[in-house]
This record gives structure tokens, C-alpha cells and sequence, in this order.
């Protein structure tokens, strides 16, 4: 973590020296979390490795693979003779990183879901009093802006994790066969349907309007929300710490906009972010100090701070009734709307999330493919079967090798 995060990382660890003298935690920056998994598995391979390694919920499954390199965090607990509860974390946030049998194999730490930030200055100006909570409302909303003055309606960050991912669990559909790939190595991507082919076609469409401007991968189209040129923009809760900095105008979030021609009312969002994965290959002592560590960063109060200062959600029931009870959101009363989507149902075997193998470089195609439909140069409907033909190659070569 880089930026503002990466000096709130820097924090947690002076903060836990702080607290003990038995222990020293040493963060290390490593790049971005592609540039990080990669660094680590090479790492190990040369005896190398950390004892701790931050990586991004898409590579779980790859992780998981990752046979003799991963100490499961539930039988380091256990080893080490830490009491360890797993009651205490958000449902919507552990499940993800749990194995079939419920084991837990990695700590959850930063976990974010997307939702809709929109500029309350700009909606003033152009009369708008509510955020969008439907896609057509999405369209009538960006109309009204752009009329306003504004140089476009919407954008997005992280289009596969924004627009494949979570549309599809939060309208209850299923990403790919076998329960997302969390029931077996078989599983196939289905996203390409003729629901989701019609709503990308749709955004594609809108951009000669000026309602939809595309901003590049991962977050590279924040700079077109926080420097005020598109009203609303679909990305990660955790963009807090960067719109404080870097916004010069009043911003709110809301819950993801619902297309009501697929569903009647949201499912779930899911989680993005990162885990804790502990990494094999040191010594018993210094193993106990990575479960106290560990511990120490599931704490209320740390989980509480750590919440309220970046935007990622709290991973511990206790953290999320210890926010509330510092009144930190009557202060900050859309601040809760990530909670509330991941908690929104209980999530049903196409919204708890996704397992897939190799799926980094999955999500490298599916931007390419968006990209060429956000072009003009292939339709939605060919970019996304493109993108699952694919796709699915990759996760033949992955259920090959492991």
C-alpha cells in the first residue's frame, strides 16, 4: 500500500512495537499487489520470504495452491497458543478466505466493496436531491449533469472487479460454475449474459452523450471524480484517505445503482481488498509474534481507527459497534453504506464471492476486452464472450496444474 494507506501501515506496525518489547514488525513496501503476490512466491522459492505477505482477494486461489509455501493462519493460531474467536469477524468479510470445511487459511486485514461516490456540489447545481439507486437513474442523473455544466456523468474504477464481479452478485448471478469456483477446479465463467452484455452495451452507448467517460484500470479514472469532472464515480469504499486530499468539493457515498430489468432488489456486494497470509519457513518464536501481531490488528480499537481513516471496511463486529458508538457515523452518515451492502442478505452461492485460479491475469483480459468495446471496436456481446472464452483457457491451464 502506497500514499496515504501506506503511511497508515507504517502506523499499525510503530503502533504494535510500541506496545510490546518482544517483537519487531518491519513493513516493507513491494509494489502494486500483482508486483507483491509474484515478489513473495519468488521470494520463497529462493528462501527468501517474509513471514507476512499483504495479497489481494483475487489471488486466494492461486495462494491456496501455493502447497508447503502457506502456514494457515487458524493452525497458526493454534500452534501458537493464541485464543483465537473466529465468531467475531463480519460474516460477508471471512467466508471469503475460509476453505470448504470453514478453516481458515488467511487473516482478513483491508477489505473494501465498491459503492457509488457522488459530488453533493455538483448535484446541488444541477438539482439532483438524491443519488441514483437505479441504472435508468444512473442515465437520467448524468443527463442532468452534464446539462449542468459537467464534463461527464459517471465513471468507474476497477471495471472487472465494479462491473463483472459485483454486478453480477449484486443481482444475484453467477460469475462462473461450481459456486464461482469455490465447489472445484472445474469451474467454467459464465458472466457473458445477455443481461450484462445489454447494460455494458448501454454505458458504451452513453459516452457519445458525455454520461460515461472511461478512465483507465485499476483506479487510474479517480482523478476524473476528485478534480470535478464526472459527478459520480462507481470504486472502492476505501478511497477515502485520497478524496480527502485530493477532492475540493462535498462528496457522499451511496449503494451501487440496481438494474431493475434483471432484479427486483440487491442481493450483496462482495469484498475487495487484501489478506494476511503467513508464509512458511521460520522459527516457532517468531511465529508467536505473528499471531500476537495479527491479533493486535483484529483489536476493536485498532480495527475502529483503521476504519475511519481509510475507508475500508471494519472486519470485526466489535469494530463496526465501537465506530458507531464514537458517533463516527452520525458524523459521517453515508460512511456505513459499505457495511450495509456487504451485510445486506445472506449471500447465496453466486454472491459469496469467487475462487477462481489464475484469475489476475483473467481480470487482464476481461480490461482488455471492456477496453475495445469502451473503443468502439468490438460489441459488448463479442467482447464478452471473448473475454470467457478466454478466460476459461486459463482456468483449464490452472485445474492442469494443480
Amino acid at each position: 500500500m502506497g500514499a496515504e494507506n501506506g503511511e497508515r501501515v507504517e502506523k499499525l506496525a510503530a503502533d504494535f512495537n510500541a506496545s510490546q518489547n518482544n517483537y519487531r514488525v518491519v513493513p516493507s513496501f513491494k509494489g502494486n499487489y500483482t508486483d507483491t503476490m509474484t515478489g513473495a512466491v519468488a521470494a520463497f522459492r529462493a528462501r527468501k520470504q517474509p513471514h507476512i505477505v499483504q495479497v489481494f482477494e483475487v489471488g486466494t486461489a492461486t495462494m491456496m495452491a501455493a502447497k508447503g509455501a502457506i502456514y494457515p493462519v487458524e493452525q497458526l493460531m493454534a500452534d501458537s497458543d493464541v485464543v483465537f474467536d473466529k465468531s467475531i469477524y463480519l460474516p460477508g468479510v471471512i467466508s471469503y478466505y475460509q476453505t470448504p470445511k470453514g478453516n481458515l487459511l488467511s487473516m482478513p486485514f483491508n477489505s473494501s466493496t465498491p459503492v457509488l461516490w457522488y459530488n453533493r456540489e455538483a448535484f446541488a447545481k444541477a438539482g439532483i436531491k438524491q443519488p441514483p439507486s437505479t441504472w435508468q437513474e444512473m442515465f437520467n442523473v448524468s443527463e442532468k449533469l452534464v446539462a449542468s455544466g459537467m464534463k461527464c456523468g459517471f465513471s468507474f474504477g476497477w471495471q472487472s472487479w465494479v462491473m463483472i464481479e459485483n454486478f453480477s452478485t449484486w443481482h444475484d448471478q453467477s460469475i462462473g460454475t461450481q459456486q464461482n469456483g469455490f465447489a472445484g477446479f472445474d469451474t467454467e465463467l459464465s458472466f457473458n449474459t445477455p443481461e450484462l452484455k445489454r447494460r455494458i452495451q448501454s454505458i458504451a452507448d452513453s459516452q457519445s452523450s458525455g454520461h460515461f467517460a472511461y478512465g483507465g484500470r485499476e483506479d487510474d479514472s479517480l482523478p476524473l471524480f476528485s478534480s470535478g469532472e464526472c459527478g459520480m464515480w462507481m470504486s472502492s469504499s476505501a478511497n477515502t484517505a485520497a478524496l480527502s486530499s485530493q477532492a475540493k468539493f462535498a462528496y457522499g457515498q451511496s449503494m451501487l445503482p440496481l438494474d431493475t430489468s434483471i432484479a427486483t432488489e440487491p442481493q450483496n456486494s462482495i469484498i475487495g481488498g487484501a489478506t494476511l497470509w503467513v508464509l512458511q519457513g521460520h522459527s516457532k518464536q517468531s511465529y508467536r509474534g505473528v499471531a500476537e501481531f495479527l491479533t493486535y490488528l483484529s483489536g476493536a480499537e485498532v480495527q475502529a481507527w483503521w476504519h475511519q481513516e481509510t475507508g475500508y471496511v471494519p472486519i470485526t463486529i466489535a469494530a463496526a459497534e465501537l465506530s458507531r458508538e464514537q458517533g463516527f457515523y452520525q458524523r459521517n452518515p453515508d460512511y456505513d453504506v459499505a457495511v450495509k451492502q456487504l451485510n445486506l442478505n445472506t449471500p447465496t452461492e453466486n454472491s459469496k464471492g469467487l475462487r477462481f485460479g489464475n484469475f489476475v491475469q483473467i481480470r487482464t483480459i476481461i480490461n482488455e476486452e471492456l477496453e475495445s468495446v469502451w473503443a468502439g471496436t468490438k460489441t459488448a456481446s463479442s467482447a464478452l464472450d471473448d473475454a470467457v472464452s478466454r478466460g476459461n483457457r486459463l482456468l483449464r491451464r490452472f485445474e492442469r496444474a494443480n
